[in-house]
């Protein structure tokens, strides 16, 4: 019986590392070396990351204790954070992933959110600007783990 709760557990476990993955790692190749490609934006800035296998959904950790970054469906666009390092409010890469939706498809959450312009959403101002407007929302917490936040050179 404890070998079957085990398993379970190691289960889950796999699955938010999986989902984990598919949220914050870009290009396959930079998979392979551990740091992904630009991955989200924070303030109009791409950052990067590098996957470690810490799911601390389940600790029990107050949600104060970590950073939201809102998750686009796949192939949308970069994810969304809300602070980076140097950001009085960041909290030393601890995340809590919430997965958004666009009921009215991406191109009304860019038209109502898209405060800039620039042709994504890439702050937590232009997410809440199409929450206000209805053309986004947001889901509970999927998983919550901590990270690193890389900045992407200015090159890319």
């Amino acid at each position: 019986m404890e070998s079957t709760r085990i398993r379970i557990a190691l289960g889950s476990a796999t699955a938010v590392a999986l989902t984990l993955g598919a949220v914050l790692v870009g290009a396959p190749a930079a998979r392979a070396a551990g740091v992904s490609g630009p991955s989200f934006y924070v303030d109009g800035a791409l950052y990067r990351t590098v996957g470690t296998p810490t799911d601390l959904t389940g600790t029990g950790a107050p949600a104060s204790s970590y950073q939201p970054i809102y998750a686009f469906p796949e192939g949308t666009q970069p994810n969304v954070a809300t602070a980076a390092p140097g950001d009085a409010d960041y909290r030393g890469g601890r995340w809590q992933v919430y997965p958004v939706a666009l009921p009215d498809g991406y191109a009304a959450a860019l038209a109502s959110g898209d405060l800039d312009n620039d042709g994504v959403l890439d702050s937590s101002d232009e997410i809440w600007a199409a929450v206000t407007a209805g053309d986004l929302t947001i889901g509970s917490a999927a998983a919550s783990f901590e990270c690193p936040v890389i900045p992407v050179p200015a090159s890319h």
